[in-house]
């Protein structure tokens, strides 16, 4: 069992929970994430470490309640437990010394762009940041990623704070005016893909992290599978980074709305056997 050690709710509907995990936080490197499963009869999902205490044998995992099982994982409380926490997988997002690098962020993204833009501002790189969200009350670590960029950037879609626009707005400022070696966009699959296809007249390399479908974590059972440049990865074990011109976007929206319905039909028994149960 993995001990909930701390929980904060940062705006609403995202949650963050600092879990005690010392193997895991031994290992994990920025771009890895971790595959949860609350109890023996829950269901296997994917969470993206956000950072690690090596020394207190921490891992912080940020997520946001969505269907069933993130609801569940909500309702708990510091002290509590889940029954599994596996990890670090995936491959390590690369980190080196390329320039110029822009970091772009969408939702709730910010926490896992984090970890990725403080290790490219400790090896070197100029980091811009561009952090984005729907509203002011979805805004959160605005400061630890200032603190990682030498520049940020914020947007709001309705323009209630900051900047109003898509992060997509001032990502093509940047490239226009030239410098930029690299970019990395993480959030939404839409996102992402506007994010790819901006950069792509520019001759920018641009990685992108993918989240589809995922199950056991291992490679074994293919649901995460995605084509990218007109071959077969599984984003498990292949990725999850991969480079944003190189992904076939229609296919994995696609495969990501294919249980749509069940989970749907899922959220709402449990909200009726909750109600029943009160």
């Amino acid at each position: 069992m993995y001990q909930i050690l701390l929980k904060e709710n940062l705006v609403p509907n995202i949650h963050l929970f600092q879990i005690a995990a010392p193997n895991v936080a031994k290992k994990a490197q920025a771009g890895q994430f971790v595959v949860i499963r609350i109890d023996e009869k829950g269901e296997r999902i994917p969470l993206t470490i956000a950072d690690w205490n090596r020394e207190e044998g921490s891992v912080t995992v940020v997520f946001m309640g969505v269907g069933t099982t993130t609801h569940r994982l909500a309702r708990l409380k510091e002290s509590d437990s889940i029954a599994n926490f596996i990890g670090p997988l995936g491959k390590p997002t690369h980190i080196d010394n390329f320039g110029t690098v822009v970091c772009v962020a969408g939702g709730f993204a910010v926490a896992t762009i984090y970890p990725i833009a403080r290790a490219l501002k400790e090896k070197g790189n100029r980091v811009i940041s561009i952090m984005g969200a729907r509203s002011k009350d979805l805004i959160f670590w605005e400061d630890k990623l200032r603190s990682a960029s030498d520049q940020l950037i914020v947007t709001t879609d309705d323009g209630s704070y900051a900047r109003k626009g898509l992060v997509t707005e001032p990502l093509k400022e940047l490239l226009e005016a030239g410098g930029v070696d690299r970019v990395i966009a993480i959030g939404p699959s839409i996102m992402m893909k506007f994010s790819a296809k901006t950069t792509e007249p520019f001759g920018v390399k641009t990685i992108v992290s993918l989240n589809p479908i995922m199950v056991d974590g291992t490679g074994m059972c293919g649901c995460c599978r995605v084509s990218v440049g007109d071959a077969t990865r599984f984003v498990c074990v292949d990725g999850p980074d991969f480079d944003g011109h190189q992904v076939d976007w229609d296919l994995l929206l696609a495969r990501q709305r294919i249980y749509l319905d069940e989970e749907k039909l899922s959220f709402e028994r449990w909200q009726s056997q909750r109600a029943n149960s009160s």
